[in-house]
């Protein structure tokens, strides 16, 4: 099953003026324009997770995710598009449904809230078997992908990333495309994490369980650029995403990539790189998530 349009991905150039020209080469992977609901990343790491479950004759998805979500959306459409029930295990309780929340719903996705201590829980076996017995021929899929078709399917966008790239920029949530670019793209390659949470680089372990003991390098994590938290905002922020779409009329996201081309710009500032250096950001799509600054954004 394809649903998305990989013709339409392109790597553009960001403006000298940006960057200062302080590198050789700094371009932008729009995996942004794969899809408008599946978008970036999403169908990457949902992808041959999809393709097991129906080779395996399973009936209803469940996943997990918070109440902004682009994960459950992404399941939520791909699960109808793919002829299968679809569960999202929300992390806390929303009385009234976030945009993202009501987009899940109207996609046929059931949802099922839970406290943050039960949502901790995803991933033991006891719970989830609990979860499991409430419905027919389940095929659970981890927050985020992240589980071995995740990172499988992850790894495929490694067919955009040519070798002369000396850095590739991502943000990273679950840590599962990071992990899967990073088994296959060159062990040269330096490979840069953007986690925008505090102390996100709680996830370097996890990570590394999961490479290739030959692929175990060049790659790093930063948590500097959190802005308060995952999920939080300032105004500066905000005033960057619109500085950044008119310089390189590409619009970023509010929880991702916004914060990972802050974190890239200030490294930038600071001479972290070799005027030599080429670096490749990845787009990993999630515009949805900008619903409540819309009216804040030049770009809707």
């Amino acid at each position: 099953m394809d649903i998305t349009h990989e013709d339409r991905v392109v790597i553009q150039s960001l403006s000298p003026y940006w960057h200062e020209q302080r590198v050789t080469a700094l371009d932008m992977l729009r995996l942004d324009l794969v899809h408008p609901v599946v978008s970036g990343n999403k169908w990457y790491k949902l992808r041959l997770n999809i393709m097991y479950a129906q080779d395996h004759g399973f009936k209803t998805l469940l996943t997990f995710g918070g109440g902004f979500s682009n994960h459950l959306i992404a399941t939520a459409y791909t699960a109808r598009k793919a002829g299968l029930a679809c569960v999202g295990v929300v992390r806390g309780k929303y009385p009234v449904l976030t945009p993202t929340l009501q987009h899940c719903v109207d996609e046929g996705m059931q949802l099922i809230f839970v406290t943050k201590e039960d949502y901790e829980r995803q991933g033991e076996p006891e719970w989830e078997q609990q979860l499991a017995a409430q419905f027919d021929e389940l095929y659970i899929i981890p927050e985020g992908g992240d589980n071995e078709w995740g990172r499988k399917g992850a790894g495929l966008i490694s067919k955009f990333i040519k070798q002369d790239y000396t850095h590739i920029a991502l943000s990273v949530g679950s840590g599962t495309t990071l992990a899967g670019i990073r088994n296959k793209i060159n062990a040269q390659q330096n490979v840069m994490g953007f986690v925008p949470m505090k102390g996100g680089t709680y996830l370097t372990e996890h990570i590394a369980s999961h490479l290739v003991p030959a692929q175990n390098c060049n790659w790093q994590l930063f948590d500097n650029w959190h802005f308060g938290g995952f999920g939080k905002r300032t105004d500066e922020l905000l005033s960057f995403m619109n500085d950044f779409y008119t310089i390189n009329n590409i619009p970023l996201d509010i929880i991702y990539t916004s914060k990972m081309m802050y974190g890239l710009r200030a490294l930038l500032t600071d001479d972290h790189f070799r005027s030599t250096d080429r670096i490749l950001c990845i787009h990993t799509g999630g515009l949805q998530g900008n619903v409540s600054v819309q009216d804040k954004l030049v770009y809707r």
